[in-house]
């Protein structure tokens, strides 16, 4: 849904936009004549089936048929809703998002006042950091610079039931947000009271630096839960968020490398230190929504776990969730850290240098994958072989098509001596799939090449000839011929955009993806031939109606009509 968003703002910023530099912040492109080609990132392919058009503003697959414009590959990529990704594009233009009201249906619910307060409420939590000795005592203990503080938003929660209450929810609609954001909970009683007392606060924000949740870390050890996170609510989803990933954003132009440890501090101390590279899943085992985040970061993901059962427990669960995850160029590593050690301690005995070493040496997810599977297998047995086969066979299928998948297949079967996987086609003999040419209608070929090349409605004048002629999508030609026309210099995804929220986008959308990669010249010769067409065919309509009343005519219609006849039908014709 567009939303509060006004139509000549979405025109303006596709305007703006270039598809090319936005697809290839996220996806790595090629040249490829005209347009820009990759392999899909929205399915596992070897062959690149991905193109991208500069001339159109348009991505399309002939993969998986994923298409659409810079905002609708945003909302797919980066999971946004319609306005968050227009604010994006916006964003990286400098434009500022306006907002008008009074539309029709049910706009979008405008999260606005929930994001305010929750950042008022970080606000809030700072501002009693430094009145509290205890939590300044604490920071200064584990090594915290005041810069670090600042760059994390860490603040305090004081001891009481209703601080946060008294002073962010003045008001009946506060409060209802307040526990909306899940900054309070209620008793059995109904009784509305803070959530987070007397906890060191970490602000968790989204991937546009918002904060929408927190966490709570109490400074006793022998105070429980040790953290405490915001529930589920409307902006935060545990599962798909990663603490700190807005910060290692910021500090990073060209990330290659992300390391995913377990606690809010660890993450702090690693930044602290001058690696800027580290999150933290929130309270969770790493999901496969992680897993994708992290990839899209950057190709090579660490996972760095304590060397004890629940840490290696923990890094299998994350190894099974990136499995899916693992297309030609990600890498997968872990990291296990000595008995009674954290990243936070190591970092401060070994320095940047000496984690950042480890860093380098973690384990491979191939070497973990098996050394993991065979730990307690009798390799020298036929037996202990087939139990190794058994185990790796369903796991290695889970893999996308790819090189690594083909090695890691090798490598069971030199250890096991079993064929891990039914042999595929190699990629080379491959062809991409494209979409078999449908048989399309003359009204429909001419919308599709007008969507492809929207300039070409320039060639014609109204009245269009063809207007009358009785063919389904005659007025939806029409109507897009005249939005060309009036905007000189639209391109395809603008043209589009203009029916996002009618119910013709998803089948022009389809449209303009059929025709999307050609030559623009062979192009705009087949739109003007098929509106030659059009307009014949409408002659031809035209001269059977009037056939059709032959004896009553007017004097104007058999005018009209012997224009219409060709000259051999003149001499047998009867118009006198």
């Amino acid at each position: 849904m567009r939303g509060l968003i006004p139509d000549s703002f979405i025109d303006e910023l596709l305007a703006r936009v270039d598809i090319v530099d936005v697809i290839e912040r996220r996806v790595p492109l090629k040249k490829a004549g005209r347009e820009w080609t990759a392999c899909c990132p929205f399915h596992n392919e070897r062959t690149p089936s991905f193109y991208v058009s500069p001339a159109k503003q348009f991505f399309h697959c002939f993969g998986c048929g994923a298409h659409g414009s810079a905002v609708k590959f945003l909302m797919d990529y980066e999971r946004l809703e319609f306005p968050d990704a227009v604010e994006e594009l916006a964003q990286t233009l400098g434009m500022t998002v306006p907002r008008e009201g009074g539309r029709e249906g049910a706009p979008r619910e405008d999260k606005t006042d929930l994001y305010a307060l929750l950042d008022s409420s970080a606000s809030w939590y700072q501002s009693e950091l430094p009145k509290n000795t205890d939590a300044q005592a604490y920071c200064k203990k584990r090594g915290l610079d005041a810069e670090t503080i600042q760059r994390f938003r860490i603040g305090w929660a004081p001891a009481g039931y209703d601080g946060v209450i008294k002073s962010l929810g003045n008001s009946e609609r506060r409060l209802q947000l307040l526990n909306e954001a899940g900054m309070v909970a209620s008793s059995e009683q109904g009784r509305k009271y803070d959530r987070f007392r007397e906890r060191l606060m970490f602000p968790i924000l989204d991937r546009r630096g918002r904060v929408i949740a927190f966490g709570g870390r109490v400074l006793q050890a022998e105070q429980t839960p040790k953290y405490l996170n915001s529930p589920e609510t409307p902006l935060f989803h545990k599962g798909r968020e990663l603490f700190a990933l807005w910060q290692v954003k910021q500090a990073n132009t060209n990330l290659q490398r992300i390391v995913v440890v377990e606690g809010y501090m660890d993450v702090i101390a690693l930044h602290q230190a001058g690696l800027p590279i580290a999150v933290a899943t929130l309270g969770t085992a790493t999901t496969p929504e992680h897993t994708e985040v992290l990839f899209r970061a950057a190709p090579d993901v660490v996972f760095c776990f304590d060397g004890d059962r629940a840490g290696r427990a923990a890094a299998w669960k994350a190894l099974e969730s990136a499995l899916p995850r693992l297309r030609d160029g990600r890498q997968a590593y872990f990291l296990f850290l000595p008995d009674g050690e954290d990243p936070d301690s190591l970092v401060r005995k070994e320095g940047k240098e000496g984690f950042e070493k480890r860093i380098k040496e973690a384990m491979p997810l191939s070497d973990y994958f098996f050394n993991e599977l065979s730990h307690d297998v009798e390799m020298g047995s036929l037996d202990g072989r087939a139990r190794l086969a058994e185990r790796a066979r369903p796991l290695i299928s889970k893999l996308p098509d790819g090189a690594f998948r083909d090695l890691m297949g090798q490598e069971l079967e030199r250890r096991s001596g079993a064929r891990a996987l039914v042999q595929h086609e190699p990629s080379s003999q491959r062809a991409v799939q494209r979409p078999v040419a449908v048989q399309r209608s003359l009204v429909r070929s001419a919308i599709a090449l007008l969507l492809a090349q929207p300039g070409v409605a320039d060639h014609l004048e109204k009245p269009y000839r063809f207007s009358q002629l009785d063919k389904p999508g005659i007025g939806l030609l029409i109507e897009l011929l005249d939005i060309a026309r009036s905007r000189p210099g639209i391109n395809s995804a603008m043209l589009v955009e203009h029916f996002a929220e009618r119910e013709e986008y998803p089948a022009l959308q389809k449209l303009m993806a059929a025709i999307s990669v050609g030559e623009p010249e062979r192009q705009s010769r087949e739109f003007l031939d098929a509106i030659a067409r059009l307009e014949h065919q409408t002659s031809l309509m035209r001269k059977r109606d009037l056939e059709s009343r032959i004896n009553q005519l007017t004097a104007a219609e058999k005018d009209e009509l012997r224009a219409l006849l060709p000259i051999r039908e003149l001499f047998t014709s009867d118009l006198s």
